[in-house]
């Protein structure tokens, strides 16, 4: 039976199917591959034409030199232009986010970058959340101003109004050209109101030039958050994480209209930044998890979050499921995600000394930067993931020398809290053995 389609994906009876109901086989004909069930792995540079004629329309089309017809496709050219692999996989990652194209990169800075690069030109600016993640930082605030492009930083914590204000005291309001936000922020899960941002482009947008929103929703992944529904008009991921889930690769996903993945498409043609073919048959065998995955870590997650609250050797917990105290975080994260997500933050009692006393006791958690794999990782933020931010930037973004981050993975959430009770008795018997 042949299932009707529209650009959201297959139909069927009137209903759209489910995203982890299409993972296993949308995009891929088993008559291209000797009936296999699974697509294989084109593990080739380049692709045989038919004819020079073929090669030449097929050229037209990829280089943008005139529009494709009706029924036309782009044909199979070259592996950094298009492959197989990356295609069916970018396919079926589209569906998650209800978005109309998207591209795979060969790891999330790539993303970011050749995103940035895409849609932004000498004498922009970019309006940013903080905390985000440190490369993300790093390549904001001393790459893109050698282009020419100058930054604009506000608090995730932020209140739309203060954000607007920001921007209109900076006098460069007329140049802004994206907001940029990370949300939930890494590493603190602070929530940036996704709606409020598409709002502010709106506003600061003209008839010759639209202000982009593009959101890194790399910590909720595409399971919990769906940024394009609420305004945004790209999805950022770093791939490595939850869709890929195993810790075993590096890559990076954008996600969004045609029009904006044309030009981002293109730039990573030619900016060489696209994924392998291997790395693209292994996100499409991780995409077949990533829902029950990501479930199971949310509720490992709530149980470890709730043993860490109520330690007295932790100061405070980060956690998107404990927001009652803060009315405003709450009423984002009901407006915007579905579920509380895998990634703890938490403050240990003390500094460096006593997270790091911490971090060398771990038994069962691995002490690794990354995250969203089926291990449970912890890390030292100030000292690691975030350490190319300067101090006061980081006070003020909340990210201490006390703060330890946790990826929860698949373990059952009661061995994980072993490994944290018996790693805190330890810190507990150094800070007893100073008095």
């Amino acid at each position: 039976m042949q299932l009707e389609e529209d650009h959201l994906g297959p139909h069927l009876n009137g209903k759209h199917l489910r995203p982890e109901s299409l993972m296993m086989s949308y995009g891929y004909n088993p008559e291209w591959s000797e009936m296999a069930v699974k697509a294989p792995i084109y593990q080739t540079s380049t692709f045989i034409f038919k004819n020079a004629e073929e090669g030449k329309a097929f050229f037209e089309l990829a280089y943008g030199l005139r529009e494709k017809n009706a029924e036309e496709q782009l044909g199979l050219i070259y592996s950094r232009l298009n492959n197989p692999d990356l295609e069916i996989l970018e396919n079926r990652l589209r569906l998650w986010d209800g978005a109309e194209d998207a591209a795979v990169f060969a790891s999330g800075m790539a993303a970011i970058s050749t995103t940035l690069l895409a849609l932004l030109k000498p004498g922009d600016v970019i309006l940013h959340s903080e905390p985000i993640y440190g490369g993300s930082d790093y390549y904001i605030k001393n790459i893109l101003p050698k282009f020419g492009i100058q930054s604009i930083g506000f608090q995730a914590s932020a209140t739309a109004q203060e954000v607007s204000q920001l921007l209109d005291e900076s006098g460069v309001a007329d140049k802004l050209a994206m907001v940029y936000v990370e949300t939930p922020a890494n590493p603190t899960n602070h929530l940036v109101d996704i709606e409020a941002c598409a709002l502010l482009a709106k506003k600061h947008s003209t008839a010759d030039k639209k202000v982009v929103v593009a959101v890194d929703n790399t910590f909720l992944g595409p399971v919990f958050s769906h940024p394009l529904k609420h305004g945004a008009d790209l999805v950022l991921y770093s791939a490595t994480k939850y869709i890929g889930g195993h810790s075993d690769l590096i890559a990076g996903a954008c996600a969004g209209s045609a029009a904006l993945m044309k030009a981002v498409k293109g730039m990573r043609t030619f900016a060489g930044s696209m994924a392998s073919p291997w790395t693209g048959w292994m996100l499409m065998r991780s995409l077949e998890t990533l829902k029950i995955r990501m479930e199971a870590q949310s509720r490992g997650a709530e149980t470890v979050a709730a043993y860490l609250k109520q330690h007295p050797k932790v100061e405070k917990i980060y956690y998107l499921g404990d927001l009652e105290g803060n009315p405003q975080q709450q009423a984002i994260y009901e407006k915007q995600c579905t579920a509380a997500g895998s990634m703890i933050a938490f403050d240990i009692k003390g500094g460096e000394k006593e997270a790091f006393t911490f971090l060398n006791n771990l038994k069962l958690i691995k002490l690794a930067v990354s995250l969203g794999g089926t291990e449970s990782l912890a890390e030292h933020p100030a000292s690691m993931t975030h350490s190319d931010i300067c101090l006061a930037d980081r006070a003020k973004m909340g990210i201490g020398e006390g703060m330890v981050r946790i990826s929860v993975g698949v373990e059952h959430p009661g061995d994980i809290i072993s490994d944290i009770e018996q790693a805190l008795a330890k810190v507990e018997i150094a800070v007893e053995a100073e008095v």
